[in-house]
């Protein structure tokens, strides 16, 4: 008898690799020569900025070109100048210096100007004409304001300028703000040239009130100290008839400037005169000096003559105006 086996199982049967068609063989060979493609193109790009790079750094145009300065050190001679217009001395190089010089010297050889916007202000500041029309030496007609100097607001920042730039050509220490309270701002103003509705400040005076001065040695006495005094105001010569040389106070050795050491009253002082370089010698100077004289104490002019005004240490030019305003009767007060 013939036995039949019978499979319970199934056999398992390897899958069959599925062939590709020819569609997807050409899109595969495209994508690596796109790769390809890609590739020698990122190695192009590469090796092309490699090869520009040292081109960047290629001399460029003479109208690129940076404009270099070439400084040199010269230790012969100083660094200093002193402008022979204004008096102001500088550090030629120095753009700081070189800027506050060139706006100094404006001021100090054309004045500063007085426009609309402070006549504005003019009357809340107390701005008062003292004198109008006064006709100077060379043809020219101006006037004469007066106001408190410790003014606020435009004319305040004007004055503060104004006294910036005279401290500056006189070498002068800031007005403090006790003598500011104390005194009284007079301006000469003329007609701007360059426009109608403008006027230039060349000339301003700064009254102060003041108690004490002392009274300036005559020249006879003055000479007889010089000679017994040393450059720095020191006695040479201890005798007997020396001794009433020495008691004289040395204001300027070199002008020979000397003064009596006793304090007199004085009820005006001037801390500070200026004209500037341009309107000099036109008898600005002198009519300020009298406006201040007589308006300064309302209802009591004061005289020069009788010792009523006082200057504070005055530079070369301002005691030849001393001089000749007062005769030699003013006085001296240690601001």
């Amino acid at each position: 008898m013939t036995t039949v086996i019978k499979r319970t199982y199934s056999a398992r049967s390897k899958p069959t690799p599925t062939l590709s068609s020819p569609s997807t063989k050409k899109r595969k060979a495209n994508d690596v020569e796109n790769n390809a493609c890609l590739f020698t193109q990122k190695k192009k790009q590469r090796f092309t900025s490699e090869a520009k790079a040292p081109a960047s750094s290629r001399a460029l145009k003479p109208s690129q070109q940076k404009t270099l300065t070439q400084l040199h050190f010269v230790l012969e001679s100083s660094v200093l100048r002193a402008c022979t217009l204004c008096g102001l001395s500088y550090t030629r190089g120095a753009p700081a210096d070189e800027a506050l010089h060139r706006s100094h010297c404006g001021r100090v050889q054309r004045g500063m100007e007085w426009g609309r916007e402070e006549e504005r202000d003019s009357l809340k500041a107390g701005v008062i004409e003292i004198s109008s029309n006064i006709r100077i030496k060379n043809g020219t007609c101006g006037r004469i304001i007066c106001f408190p100097a410790n003014v606020s607001g435009r004319i305040g920042s004007k004055l503060a300028n104004l006294l910036e730039t005279i401290n500056l050509a006189l070498t002068s220490p800031p007005l403090t703000e006790s003598v500011l309270g104390n005194s009284k701002a007079y301006l000469f103003l003329i007609p701007s040239p360059a426009n109608a509705y403008r006027e230039k400040i060349v000339g301003c005076v700064i009254a102060q009130r003041i108690s004490t001065a002392m009274a300036i040695a005559s020249p006879e006495v003055t000479v007889i100290a010089h000679t017994h005094l040393g450059n720095d105001g020191s006695s040479q010569d201890q005798s007997p008839a020396t001794k009433p040389m020495a008691s004289l106070v040395a204001v300027d050795v070199a002008s020979g400037l000397f003064c009596h050491p006793t304090a007199l009253p004085t009820p005006l002082g001037i801390p500070r005169l200026f004209v500037s370089s341009s309107h000099r010698r036109q008898g600005i100077a002198t009519r300020l000096l009298n406006a201040a004289a007589e308006t300064f104490i309302h209802g009591c002019p004061l005289d020069p003559l009788k010792g009523e005004v006082a200057f504070t240490q005055p530079t070369e030019g301002g005691n030849a105006v001393m001089k000749s305003w007062g005769n030699g009767f003013v006085r001296i007060y240690e601001e």
